[in-house]
C-alpha cells in the first residue's frame, strides 16, 4: 500500500482527524513507515566518496516471497547526474509529506528510504536524466514536476515491465523517457521554485507546491 492511501485511509478511520488532533505516522527517510515489517519501498544509496555514483534500488519486501531477489537495481545515477536533481525532488517530495503531516527528510549519505509511490515517481527522472546531456537536466526536472503523480506511477509501470532494470538505458521506454523530458520545455510556470500553490483534494496525489 502506497503514502497516499495510507494516508487517506488512516485520516478517514482515525477517530481524532475530525478534532485536528491525528498524530503523525512514524516514518522513516522519505515517508516509509516504521509500523510495518519489511515494507516495499525504495533505497536511494549515496556512497561517501563524492565521485561515486548514486544507486536507486526496488526493495519488494514482504512482496518478495517466491521471487529469486527481494532488490532490484533500478538505476544507477553518475554523480553530477544525481547532484543535479536532488535538490528540487526533496523540495517535491517533502512537501507531499508535509501536505499528509509526515515527517521531512534530507538526502544523506548512505541508504536513505523513499516510499514505494516517491520512488517510482524518482526512478522516472532518474532514468530520463541518466544519459541525457547535462545542460538539458533543468529541463527535463521542470518537465517531471509539470507530470501528476498519477502520470508518473504510470511511466514507472510502462518502463519498469520492459527496461526497468540499470543496464536497459539504451532502449525502449527509457529512451522515450529521455525525449520526452528533456527535449521540450513546459510552461515557465513549471520552473524550479516557481511552482504556484493549487487547491488540493487527495494529498499525495496532487500536484505539490513550490514556495520561492
Amino acid at each position: 500500500m502506497g503514502l497516499a492511501q495510507r494516508t487517506i485511509e488512516e485520516k478517514a478511520m482515525s477517530p481524532s482527524s475530525k478534532a485536528g488532533e491525528t498524530k503523525p505516522r512514524p516514518t522513516e527517510g522519505f515517508g516509509v513507515p516504521m509500523t510495518e515489517t519489511n515494507p516495499h519501498c525504495f533505497f536511494v544509496r549515496v556512497p561517501k566518496n563524492n565521485k561515486g555514483s548514486v544507486e536507486i534500488v526496488e526493495n519488494l519486501g514482504v512482496q518478495a516471497q517466491g521471487e529469486s531477489t527481494d532488490e532490484i537495481v533500478r538505476v544507477v545515477l553518475e554523480r553530477p547526474r544525481w547532484t543535479a536533481i536532488r535538490q528540487e525532488v526533496q523540495r517535491i517530495f517533502n512537501n507531499r509529506l508535509k501536505e499528509n503531516k509526515l515527517t521531512t527528510s534530507r538526502w544523506k549519505v548512505g541508504e536513505n528510504p523513499v516510499d514505494r509511490l516517491l520512488g517510482k515517481e524518482l526512478c522516472v527522472l532518474a532514468w530520463a536524466v541518466e544519459k541525457m546531456e547535462e545542460d538539458k537536466i533543468p529541463v527535463a526536472v521542470r518537465n517531471w514536476m509539470a507530470f501528476r503523480p498519477e502520470e508518473r506511477w504510470w511511466l514507472f509501470s510502462m518502463t519498469a515491465m520492459s527496461t526497468g532494470l540499470a543496464n536497459e538505458g539504451d532502449k525502449g521506454w527509457r529512451v522515450a523517457l529521455r525525449h520526452a523530458l528533456g527535449d521540450v520545455a513546459q510552461h515557465e510556470l513549471f520552473k524550479p521554485r516557481g511552482v504556484t500553490k493549487v487547491p488540493q483534494s487527495f494529498d499525495l496525489f496532487s500536484q505539490p507546491s513550490i514556495k520561492e
